[in-house]
């Protein structure tokens, strides 16, 4: 509560067996948490503050599933994930069938995610193509009906920049209003946690791990890293017309990556505001819970958070999001505009 956030982003956390294998065995155990939406209506009822919810698309029950997260559990904005891996066999709709099910049938606003990794030549060689096509990937999404995109944590910082760009350019040669990224960071402090987060797919860049875990303080070198990221990201690209987001999150439950969470936000925080060029301020005041959310019944007993008219989409989307679940930054500018 002593950050100025909008929101909740809540994970649908899921094992990935498709990344391990002999050479690359999980950093950290999987364990089976409380499902993404009811969790997510329970943290909207307790904090006052919506929630953006991720669901995976590789369930057998995706559309129950959205029916539960709309109707009864309250939710307006979910965001969606594709199944963990092209390999083995996964029940549930294909994320294109996701999409179309949502923009068709569902009153649920989505997003997707966007994954710079995949935006280098050395990948794109790998898939037998001369150019990069992620942000392709992204434009064939916004016309799906995606409104927002949320990237994979940011360590290398050269393929955001080249992937931000394309996305705006293709959007202008399609006459395509860009939609906003939201762009993820996450400090580390230990090799365990910088191996798992290069087990999920993030670029790290050798020395930058080296400076990090070789720093007195490794939490603070990352924090350090990271804001020079943002920096560099919003000078190449804040001219191009892509609107741009930040959201901060820890991985791991290690308390000093969490607390290192809270200040890399309050630092990323001011990073992107001042470079608006405009005065800001954060101001605190009075938010009852219930005007935040309304309780209802449940079918079979019981009560959910519903939340209130805020619509989390806006309300996630327009700043950084931090701690383990990632909270959506919100300020009162000098005008007590909300944004």
């Amino acid at each position: 509560r002593a950050l100025a956030t909008d929101g909740f982003i809540v994970y649908d956390i899921q094992d990935e067996p498709g990344r391990a294998d002999a050479e690359s065995a999980r950093p950290f155990p999987f364990r089976k948490l409380m499902d993404s939406s009811p969790y997510a209506a329970l943290l909207a009822r307790t904090s006052g503050k919506p929630c953006l919810v991720y669901k995976c698309v590789a369930d057998e029950h995706f559309d129950d599933w959205l029916s539960t997260a709309s109707k009864e559990h309250g939710h307006t904005a979910i965001n969606l994930v594709g199944r963990p891996s092209s390999d083995g066999v996964y029940q549930g709709p294909t994320l294109a069938d996701a999409m179309e099910t949502i923009h068709t049938k569902s009153p649920l606003k989505f997003g997707c995610v966007c994954i710079a990794e995949r935006h280098t030549l050395e990948s794109a060689r790998a898939r037998g193509k001369d150019y990069p096509t992620e942000h392709l990937n992204m434009v064939r999404k916004v016309e799906a009906g995606a409104e927002w995109f949320i990237s994979q944590a940011v360590y290398d910082v050269e393929p955001t920049i080249r992937l931000l760009k394309d996305y705006a350019a293709t959007c202008r040669q399609r006459g395509i209003a860009p939609k906003k990224v939201v762009l993820t960071f996450a400090p580390v402090s230990r090799p365990k946690t910088m191996n798992f987060i290069k087990w999920l797919g993030v670029k790290v860049p050798e020395d930058v791990e080296t400076d990090i875990l070789q720093a007195d303080s490794p939490v603070e070198k990352s924090i350090q890293i990271l804001c020079s990221h943002l920096e560099s990201i919003l000078s190449e690209c804040s001219n191009i017309g892509v609107p741009l987001g930040i959201s901060c999150e820890s991985v791991s439950i290690f308390k000093v990556e969490i607390d290192g969470v809270h200040e890399l936000f309050r630092r990323l925080q001011s990073i992107l505001m001042d470079h608006r060029k405009s005065p800001w301020k954060v101001q605190w005041v009075d938010f009852p819970l219930a005007a935040a959310v309304q309780e209802v019944e449940q079918p079979r007993g019981g009560v959910v958070a519903k939340p209130s008219t805020m619509d989390p989409a806006l309300a996630a989307l327009l700043g950084a999001l931090t701690g383990g679940l990632l909270v959506g930054v919100g300020l009162i500018l000098g005008d007590k505009k909300k944004v």
